[in-house]
């Protein structure tokens, strides 16, 4: 997911997307460490995924409480 899309969505998507991501990191952290998956770099796209989101939500939390100010 690049920085683009993530900007383009709500923050009730980001919120979404952030858990659907981090549900898909569990599973295939399980299906890792049951056998050998076929794409490990995937893992690391993901945290780096969730990073991003969760730095976009708090980007935007930040923003709405210095406008409230």
């Amino acid at each position: 997911m690049k920085n683009s899309e993530i900007l383009e969505l709500s923050t009730e998507e980001l919120s979404a997307r952030l858990a659907q991501e981090k549900a898909g990191l569990t599973k295939l952290k399980f299906a890792h460490t049951v056998s050998a998956i076929e794409n490990p770099s995937r893992i690391a796209k993901i945290k780096k995924d969730i990073a991003r989101l969760n730095t976009e939500i708090t980007n935007r939390k930040t923003v709405s409480a210095s406008e409230t100010i």
